[in-house]
């Protein structure tokens, strides 16, 4: 075998030859283009090209192509390793977040198993569980970070499909794996694809629900901190600013979710199989029965941890990293997990998330570096009343859905106070001492504030990449299993996002 035989099959290890030489022609191209039309041109087909590599998750993990997209933008100097460094610090709480709450998550796997677990077999409807996975996760991504939401709903997920899996497979001799098919006999197979759409359902209902209370609170996302922070606004006065846009677009959000699972279209409707249910039944009743004192404590223990994580996180006693550092610290030693191994096992999932989030940084850094998106904010800020605070809420969910929505947020709201420099200092002073002027400016600012949180947080959900929550479901280990690619997330996601975005436009033009 030759030397150019090996680097191809080499070059992108299992991915198709299609797609390995889609990622050449875009490594080749980009060069071209920058000393053809330009670093701005060349900069939005970077982005279309880093989302391709999404896109196509299922054919290749986007880590290894997105990287070697970012690495190139470096070498041709549409950005610095510095520009790299100051965005990867910048979000260096959410790096933190991905490598030890994620992991504190795998940790509590067992009681969050057994809590879901029960309420599947003992909820029948569809439509009742559908409303929960989304009202849990509009909930806790309220009080929590929406990823950590995202990586319990995941596990619980993960652990219902395995469970499943499993028990089919073992109706073969063929060694168990989870990721193959091929030894499941035919008659569980339609089941198994039942299944599948069953998982992805509930998926996206808790991954969009991680959305809807995100944008409710002040610790709901990490872009609503710098606003908070900006406006000095603490967590009940961003609650009551919000609130005219973000309860009306809840209750919408709360409203699609049933409506889905009452017409099913867009992919929602899918039942749990009587044969799946009977066999997660089985195993929730054996589970019980194997419960010994051991057992019951580690659960008991995981659970008064767990409440505590969500104590900890609403009051913000500490940056959420640190908070997840502690809790594996907890976890493991009063549950007895010394080994280096299994603590090892709960950091595979979020590593490579976290790395790929870098990567995304790096675009972002060419983003930040070539003023891509200066056109569009010039605009916005040249008009004027509700028909800005309109055009705030459009722009800012566009941005956010190819890029990152802290990103965004900081950006807007960086240009914003700056047109307000002459007012901005009086913010948090009581309107008694406040000429009507400036309380009128101030009363703008502060809509403008809240179209910038609405809008980064609402239509974002249309595609993985808008969401971090979003993109880390895409490229767990749960998402190929239940066929959850980019373009079905896009599919699933496209009711929330036309119901939740126009109503979240009419409230920022008409509630404000």
């Amino acid at each position: 075998m030759n030397m150019g035989k090996v680097f191809t099959a080499n070059f992108l290890g299992e991915a198709p030859n299609w797609y390995k030489l889609t990622i050449l022609s875009f490594l080749i191209l980009n060069p071209i283009l920058l000393f053809t039309v330009g670093p701005f041109v060349t900069g939005w087909v970077l982005i279309i090209e880093f989302i391709y590599t999404l896109a196509m998750a299922l054919n290749c993990y986007p880590l290894p192509p997105a990287g070697l997209l970012a690495v190139e933008a470096v070498v041709l100097g549409m950005t610095s390793p510095a520009t790299v460094y100051h965005e990867a610090h910048a979000n260096f709480p959410v790096i933190m977040l991905l490598m030890f709450m994620v992991a504190a998550i795998y940790f509590m796997k067992d009681m969050l198993l057994f809590i879901f677990s029960r309420l599947l077999v003992n909820v029948r409807s569809k439509m009742l569980l559908s409303l929960f996975f989304c009202f849990a996760g509009a909930f806790l991504s309220a009080f929590l970070d929406a990823l950590t939401v995202t990586a319990v709903v995941i596990s619980v997920a993960y652990g219902f499909y395995k469970v499943y899996h499993e028990y089919a497979s073992s109706l073969s001799d063929v060694e168990y794996n989870v990721g193959n098919d091929g030894n499941i006999p035919s008659e569980h197979l339609d089941d198994l694809d039942q299944f599948r759409g069953f998982l992805r359902n509930l998926m996206m209902h808790a991954a969009v629900g991680t959305a809807l209370g995100g944008a409710c609170t002040l610790v709901g996302e990490p872009q609503n901190l710098i606003i908070g922070e900006k406006m000095k606004w603490h967590f009940a006065d961003f609650f009551f600013h919000a609130a005219p846009v973000s309860i009306p677009v809840l209750l919408v959000g709360l409203a699609t979710c049933l409506f889905l699972e009452k017409v099913k279209i867009m992919g929602y409707g899918y039942q749990l199989p009587q044969n799946v249910y009977d066999v997660l039944k089985r195993f929730v009743d054996k589970e019980a029965e194997k419960m010994d004192s051991s057992r019951k404590l580690k659960l008991i223990i995981q659970g008064v941890l767990g409440v505590s994580l969500v104590l900890a996180l609403a009051l913000h006693i500490a940056e959420v990293g640190v908070i997840g550092l502690t809790l594996i610290v907890l976890l493991t030693a009063l549950n007895g997990i010394v080994s280096e191994h299994e603590i090892g096992h709960a950091f595979t999932e979020a590593l490579p998330f976290t790395a790929l989030l870098v990567v995304f940084f790096a675009i972002v850094a060419v983003i930040h570096d070539q003023e891509l998106f200066k056109p569009i904010i010039g605009y916005v800020l040249s008009l004027h009343g509700n028909s800005q605070l309109g055009a705030y809420f459009i722009a800012n969910g566009v941005l956010s859905s190819i890029s990152d929505n802290v990103f965004v947020a900081t950006v807007y709201m960086n240009e914003t106070m700056s047109h307000f420099k002459d007012v901005a200092p009086l913010l948090g002073h009581h309107a008694s001492d406040l000429s009507p002027e400036n309380f009128q400016k101030l009363e703008h600012l502060a809509k403008l504030a809240v179209s910038i949180n609405m809008g980064t947080n609402i239509p974002s959900v249309a595609t993985p990449n808008g969401q971090a929550a979003f993109l880390f479901l895409l490229t767990s280990a749960l998402a190929p299993v239940i066929r959850l690619s980019y373009m079905e997330m896009v599919k699933l996601a496209l009711p929330y996002t036309i119901t939740m975005s126009v109503t979240g436009y009419l409230a920022t033009v008409y509630l404000l």
